[in-house]
This record gives structure tokens, C-alpha cells and sequence, in this order.
């Protein structure tokens, strides 16, 4: 199973196994990973789950879609490297992903 790690805006680090199929958003949920809040589930259509890809990661996760870059729109602290972790599904080849949620969502 691919390994995930988050890390807050104060750098704690925690690694959890994620599984394919599922997304970074829906791991953090299930290994209660503070600083995302998901308020709409997963359907896109919020950012409180906006991340930050560790940029070793941004060519594997790719751009955001539109609709999602719509919705990145709305979240404060936006980068470069921002994304809304209900949209990375996870798979093999991100074994060792990192993300970081925005100091705004702690």
C-alpha cells in the first residue's frame, strides 16, 4: 500500500497507508488527520481540503481540472502547487507522496 505523509503548517509529520483507488482526502478522514476537514465529502465543491504537493509529486498528481481550479479559487493561500486532496486519487506510483495542509486550515 502506497504511504502517504501529511504534514501540518508546524511541520508534525504523519505517515499513514493509503490505498489505491481511494483519494488523499479520504485517507486523512480515516487516519483522523488534522487540517483537512472535507465539509463537502469529497464532491468538489469546497476547499477544505486544499493541500499543498510536494513538488517531487506535481508531474505523478498533475494540474488541477477546471472545476477544481474553480474551487482553488476560494481557498486562501494558494500556490503553485496547490490542489484539493479529494481530487489525487491514490496509486502505486505515489508511494512516498507528500502533502501540507495551509496554516489557515489548523
Amino acid at each position: 500500500m502506497p504511504k502517504i505523509t501529511y504534514v501540518d503548517a508546524s511541520g508534525t509529520e504523519r505517515t499513514v497507508e493509503g490505498k489505491t483507488g481511494m483519494t488523499v482526502m479520504e485517507t486523512a478522514i480515516k487516519h483522523n488527520v488534522p487540517g483537512i476537514d472535507a465539509d463537502c465529502g469529497g464532491a468538489c465543491a469546497c476547499a477544505t481540503c486544499h493541500v499543498y504537493v510536494d513538488p517531487a509529486f506535481g508531474d505523478k498528481v498533475g494540474k488541477p481540472s477546471a472545476m477544481e481550479q474553480s474551487m482553488l479559487d476560494f481557498a486562501e493561500n494558494v500556490r503553485e502547487t496547490s490542489r484539493l486532496s479529494c481530487q489525487i486519487k491514490i496509486r502505486d506510483d505515489l508511494d512516498g507522496l507528500r502533502v501540507t495542509t495551509p496554516e489557515s486550515q489548523h
